[in-house]
C-alpha cells in the first residue's frame, strides 16, 4: 500500500522558476503540494501574516526577519528565494524637478507603495551608499496605479519612525509623479506614468542595467525580495518537510534553467535571450538565482546591514537563526 502523501497549501506567483512544481513536472517526496497561483504578492502576505492562511508560502523577507527580530514570529524559513530583484532601474523621477544624481533627492518627497517594503528598504539602501542622506527626505506611502493604499498589512514597528504621510489625495502615486506633485517614486514596480507621460517620468539611472552589472560585479550581491516561510506550528509538527521542500524548489529551478537554455525555439518573447544567457554564465556562473544560505550570505547581510540603518532592527541577526536548513 503507498503512504499517505501529506497535504500541503503553498502561495506563490508564477515564476518560472516555480513552474515545474505547479503544472506537477516536479513534485516533494511525501508531500502533495496544493499551488495557489496568486499574482499579487501583497494579497499573499497580508494573507499569510494576518490569518495563517497557508502552510507555507512565499513572504517578504523585510517582514520575516522583523517578525524574527522581535520575538513572535509564527514562522520558519527555508533558503528558498522566489522573487529577487537589481533595484537601481526602480527609482523614477520627475523630469521638471531638477534631479540628475542620486544627492538630488534629498530634502524632496517620494512615493513609495509600502516604507516597509523590501523593495523600498534595497532602494533607500543603494541611494544611502551613494551618499544620500535619507533623513532629509518626506516619504509619501500609497498605492501606486490606483488611489489609496497599498494592500492591507499589518503594521511592523519601526524602531525610529520616519517622516511619512499617507497619500489622501484620491490619484495614485504613478499620477501625483506624472503631475509633479511629488518629486520621485521608489519600489517594487515602474509606474504606468513612465510608458504614458515619458515626457515627464524618467529613470534617475538611464542605464541602470550597467548600474546593477558594476554593482553585482563589485558587491556580488543580487537582492533578495520574499523568502519561502513555513508554519512554524506545521514545520514542528512535521520537521522533515523543510529538506524535502527544498529539495523539490532546487530540482524545479534547475528545470526552468534547463527549459531556458533550449535553443531550438525560445521560449520567452526574448529576442536577445540566449545573449542574456551567455551574460548569466559569465556573470553568475550559470545560475543567476541560487538557493541556500552560503551563496546568499552577501545579499542577506546587505539586506541586514540597511535594515539596520533604516531602523527596522537594532543590530544584524545571525543568518543561521533565519533559516531551519542550510541547503
Amino acid at each position: 500500500m503507498t503512504a499517505a502523501r501529506l497535504p500541503l497549501r503553498f502561495a506563490c506567483g508564477k515564476y518560472d522558476r516555480m513552474e515545474a512544481l505547479r503544472m506537477g513536472e516536479v513534485a516533494a517526496e511525501g508531500i502533495d503540494l496544493d499551488y495557489l497561483a496568486i499574482e499579487e504578492p501583497r494579497e499573499i502576505f497580508d494573507r499569510m501574516v494576518g490569518e495563517l492562511a497557508f502552510d507555507l508560502s512565499e513572504l517578504s523577507a523585510s517582514e520575516f526577519i522583523c517578525q524574527e527580530d522581535r520575538g513572535r514570529n509564527p514562522f520558519v524559513a527555508i533558503p528558498v528565494f522566489p522573487s529577487r530583484a537589481f533595484r537601481h532601474g526602480f527609482v523614477f523621477v520627475n523630469r521638471q524637478k531638477g534631479i540628475a544624481k542620486p544627492k538630488d533627492l534629498e530634502g524632496k518627497r517620494i512615493g513609495v507603495a509600502l516604507y516597509t517594503q523590501t523593495a523600498a528598504i534595497w532602494v533607500r539602501g543603494h541611494l544611502a551608499d551613494l551618499g544620500v542622506d535619507l533623513s532629509t527626505i518626506r516619504w509619501v506611502e500609497g498605492a501606486v496605479e490606483k488611489p489609496g493604499a497599498h494592500g492591507s498589512p499589518h503594521p511592523l514597528p519601526i524602531l525610529k519612525q520616519a517622516p511619512i504621510e499617507p497619500n489622501r489625495s484620491g490619484r495614485s502615486l504613478s499620477d501625483l509623479l506624472a503631475a509633479g506633485e511629488i518629486d520621485a517614486l521608489i519600489g517594487a514596480r515602474q509606474p504606468d506614468s513612465l510608458r504614458t507621460h515619458p515626457e515627464r517620468v524618467a529613470r534617475l539611472f538611464p542605464d541602470y542595467r550597467s548600474v546593477e552589472r558594476d554593482y553585482y560585479r563589485r558587491s556580488r550581491v543580487h537582492p533578495i525580495m520574499h523568502l519561502v516561510a513555513i508554519r512554524k506550528e506545521l514545520y514542528r509538527e512535521h520537521p522533515w518537510i523543510a529538506e524535502r521542500l527544498y529539495r523539490a524548489f532546487t530540482a524545479a529551478k534547475d528545470w526552468a534553467l534547463e527549459k531556458m537554455r533550449y535553443s531550438v525555439s525560445q521560449r520567452y518573447m526574448l529576442p536577445f535571450l540566449y545573449a542574456d544567457i551567455d551574460e548569466i554564465d559569465e556573470l553568475f556562473g550559470g545560475d543567476p538565482w541560487p538557493y541556500g544560505l552560503a551563496p546568499n550570505r552577501p545579499t542577506l547581510e546587505a539586506l541586514m546591514r540597511h535594515m539596520v540603518e533604516q531602523d527596522f532592527i537594532a543590530k544584524p541577526l545571525p543568518l543561521e537563526r533565519l533559516f531551519v536548513l542550510e541547503g
